[in-house]
C-alpha cells in the first residue's frame, strides 16, 4: 500500500495560539477570527497555501471560498511564498508625487525584480500596494512589517545592501510636525528617491 504524504495542519500543537485568537470573538463571531488566522498562518510560512485556506475554514466553520474571498481582498496575504524581505512600495497619489515611481524603479533595477515577483533565492520580493497610510512621509517602503518613510535613493540604496547580508536596518523615528526623536540620525541623504542631480 503506498502512504500519501499530508501536509500537518499548521494549528496541531499550537491550541495555545488558535485559543488566543478564537478568545478575542464570542462564538457566535468565529469567522471575525478569518483574518487574524490567516495573518498567523501566512507570518510563519511567507504565503498562505489552499490547505491552510481549507484549515482555516474548517476551525471557523465557513467554506473555503469564503476565507480566499477576505484572503483576496487585501494585498497584504499571499497566495506564493514571499521574499524573506517582502519590499512593498505605496503606490498612491501622495506617495507617487513624492518619489515613490522613481524608488519603484530603482528597486526594480537593483534587484532585477518587476511587480508581484519573488528572487530565486527567495531573498526578495516586490510588491506596489495601495495606500500604506503615511502620506506626510512619502515616499513610503515597508519592508515586511517595517516602514521606512521619506526614503532618498541612497538610503533605499543602504537598507538593500543590509538587507542582502541579513541585516534590518533601524528605521529613522519620523515625527510629522515636532522635533522629538530627531537627535537620532537617519540612514544616507536628506535627497530623496529619483530626485538627485
Amino acid at each position: 500500500m503506498i502512504e500519501l504524504d499530508t501536509i500537518k495542519p499548521y494549528f496541531e500543537g499550537k491550541e495555545d495560539v488558535l485559543g488566543e485568537i478564537l478568545g478575542r470573538y464570542p462564538d457566535y463571531g468565529r469567522r471575525s477570527a478569518i483574518m487574524p488566522l490567516l495573518w498567523e498562518v501566512q507570518r510563519a510560512e511567507r504565503h498562505v497555501s489552499e490547505a491552510r485556506l481549507e484549515e482555516i475554514a474548517h476551525i471557523v466553520g465557513v467554506h473555503a471560498t469564503e476565507v480566499k474571498g477576505v484572503m483576496s481582498f487585501y494585498s497584504t496575504y499571499h497566495e506564493q511564498p514571499v521574499g524573506k524581505y517582502h519590499l512593498q512600495i505605496c503606490s498612491t497619489l501622495s506617495c507617487s508625487l513624492a518619489g515613490s515611481d522613481e524608488m519603484f524603479d530603482f528597486i526594480s533595477e537593483e534587484t532585477g525584480l518587476v511587480n508581484g515577483e519573488t528572487d530565486g533565492s527567495g531573498i526578495f520580493s516586490l510588491q506596489k500596494v495601495e495606500c500604506l497610510g503615511s502620506c506626510g512621509t512619502a515616499p513610503v517602503l515597508q519592508v515586511n512589517d517595517t516602514y521606512y518613510e521619506r526614503v532618498t535613493r541612497s538610503s533605499c540604496k543602504e537598507l538593500l545592501d543590509a538587507l542582502r547580508s541579513g541585516e534590518m536596518l533601524e528605521p529613522p523615528r519620523e515625527r510629522g510636525g515636532d522635533n522629538e526623536g530627531a537627535e537620532k540620525p537617519k540612514i544616507g541623504s536628506e535627497q530623496r528617491v529619483g530626485r538627485e542631480a
